[in-house]
């Protein structure tokens, strides 16, 4: 099993009032599977995403991820996590917009202690597996932005992760390079990666093959597809 959230809940202050995200959420997930979680704004589904990522602790609740409970573990552990387990792909991109899709690429990898000569390998090849490798020296301002979002999906890929999370992945897309960005998350899940997409938009939420509905900070329902 990859992943267990057990009864997760998380409660933000702001001053005086308390603000219940997550409710009570419960699930199991296995390696391969292509998982989205719909939701209107507010309803929780980034919140649970940034459990899911080790990037926020719950408020109640346990998070096992390959049998390790998150909530136990160090903050360097936490980070070792993120940067070996788990690969982000975020609406905004997060790139650095003065330096090429192959150096952006290669970031993950200058904290895993390789040499340049394997980083910049390793890029180049996460960089053609999205169909870029003619565009590893271009920058940001040199490409559209379907262009720039395979770019952070080669960047979640080089370090190999269990597991990618895409938070509305295709939100700043024109609605060809969309559904160009979700054919290559189809074909990362059909080469055995599991992927967990955040999204509003059902075009997006029809390429899964299982749909946690969230609303109110809990699961309202869990929909298998064939």
């Amino acid at each position: 099993m990859l992943i267990d959230v057990r009864n997760l809940s998380k409660i933000y202050e702001m001053g005086d009032v308390k603000v219940h995200a997550l409710r009570g959420v419960s699930f199991t997930a296995d390696n391969g599977e292509f998982i989205a979680i719909m939701g209107p704004s507010g309803s929780g589904k980034s919140t649970l995403m940034d459990i899911l990522g080790c990037l926020a602790n719950p408020t109640e609740g346990k998070y096992y991820l390959e049998e390790e409970e998150i909530g136990q573990l160090s903050d360097n552990r936490l980070a070792e996590i993120r940067n070996r387990k788990i690969g982000f792909v975020f609406q905004t991109f997060n790139l650095l917009q003065r330096t090429s899709a192959l150096h952006n690429v290669e970031l993950p990898l200058i904290y895993s202690g390789l040499g340049r000569k394997e980083r910049r390998r390793r890029a180049f090849e996460a960089l053609e597996a999205v169909g870029l490798a003619d565009r590893v020296h271009h920058k940001s301002n040199e490409m559209s932005g379907g262009q720039i979002q395979r770019v952070a999906i080669a960047r979640a890929l080089v370090n190999n992760p269990s597991m990618i999370f895409a938070d509305e992945p295709t939100g700043n897309l024109d609605t060809k390079s969309g559904a160009e960005i979700m054919a290559i998350f189809d074909r990362l899940n059909e080469e055995g990666n599991t992927i967990i997409v955040v999204t509003h938009e059902p075009e997006v939420a029809k390429h899964a093959k299982r749909v946690l509905h969230i609303r109110d900070g809990l699961i309202e329902k869990d929909e298998r597809r064939d």
